[in-house]
């Protein structure tokens, strides 16, 4: 509470009101309640992270269950969306309409929306590997580089520039045949072999995230070295230097809450590209093992046969479509809450 006094004539008037002063994340977090978009976004990336977690409820049938009669089957209104597909009993008609399947079924029979809602699973899991392999690695190497400089900032910034000359997705797509291959055929008993097999169970998702994580980190890496040299020079710093504060202490009290704004907005645009990378890579076959749902298998299954069950290919992309741009979105509107020239600004 703050108390102001105004001489007037004589008589000194007090005036008490109380001066409330707002911090930089309140101040963000306001105007980002006002971006509708970042809203929109942060509500289909939340409500895609409760169909993934109730999946198993939600799902109206098992996603690996096959009911061959029902091959390719798809309900009346999906007919009705996409005229290509002819419903059997119609002129030249080959689809076999049933309501059993709400978004239809695939070439073996099984569930299209028992699948989307599985897949959720692997693409929510991979923007959540991609965004903290890149924090725990490129949070490191950028603070470290950043704040010591000399030779060591020199070496890891040589060894970011290494990585660089690799094509990020040629250099994943070699890693996932590295390790796919590479841990085959090996002895029971063995490092590998534990790791296939953790990687079978986990339906293939194991090796996705290794080869997503290692690729992950150079962008962060950079940021937050970029960000740690335009502030190792203030004067908090150099106040908590002469006050005898370690470096640990200086750079994880007071250099990493300065750059958080930053850094997770560059991580929060980026998660669409490393789901992208999952998606390509099942695209490929390079992705989860089947039957395993992911997106972007399914979208490749789907193409196969797209001009006479579209429905089978375009579902799964709206999906993906939906997830990447919602974390779009909320990247943008972090991106304008977080930064600091626009504070107080509505």
């Amino acid at each position: 509470m703050a108390v102001a006094e105004k001489q007037s004539f004589g008589s000194v008037v007090r005036i008490e009101h109380p001066v409330r002063g707002e911090s930089l994340w309140m101040d963000s977090w306001r105007r980002l309640r006002r971006n509708k978009a970042a809203l929109l976004g942060a509500f289909i990336i939340l409500i895609n992270i409760l169909v993934a977690i109730f999946a198993d409820s939600l799902a109206p049938k098992p996603f690996d269950r096959q009911v061959l009669a029902d091959n390719n089957a798809a309900p009346l209104w999906v007919t009705q969306v996409f005229p290509t597909m002819i419903p059997r009993g119609e002129t030249g008609g080959y689809i076999t309409i049933s309501e059993d399947y709400p978004l239809g079924a695939d070439g073996l029979g099984r569930d299209l929306l028992s699948r989307i809602i599985y897949g959720s699973r692997v693409s929510l899991l991979v923007a959540l590997v991609g965004p903290t392999f890149a924090l725990a690695l490129g949070l490191l190497v950028g603070l470290t580089a950043g704040y010591a400089g000399g030779w060591i900032d020199n070496l890891l910034m040589r060894i970011v520039d290494l990585m660089y000359a690799f094509p990020t997705l040629l250099l994943i797509i070699l890693l996932m045949a590295f390790f796919r291959l590479g841990f085959e055929n090996l002895q029971p008993g063995t490092f590998g072999y534990t790791i296939n097999q953790i990687d079978r169970a986990s339906g293939g998702l194991l090796f996705v995230f290794i080869g997503i994580g290692v690729t992950s980190w150079m962008n962060m890496a950079r940021l937050v070295r970029g960000q740690v040299l335009s502030i190792r020079e203030k004067e908090y710093i150099e106040a908590a230097r002469s006050l005898g504060t370690s470096t640990g202490g200086i750079m994880f009290r007071h250099i990493l809450p300065n750059i958080l704004g930053p850094v997770i907005v560059a991580e929060t645009l980026a998660i669409p590209q490393y789901i992208s990378f999952e998606a390509f890579l099942s695209f490929i076959g390079l992705g989860v093992n089947p039957p395993t749902p992911s997106w972007g298998g399914m979208i490749a299954e789907g193409a196969r046969g797209i001009s006479s069950y579209p429905n089978q290919a375009i579902f799964p992309a709206i999906a993906l479509f939906l997830i990447m741009f919602a974390f779009n979105f909320l990247g943008d509107g972090l991106r304008d809450a977080l930064d600091p020239r626009m504070r107080g600004v509505d």
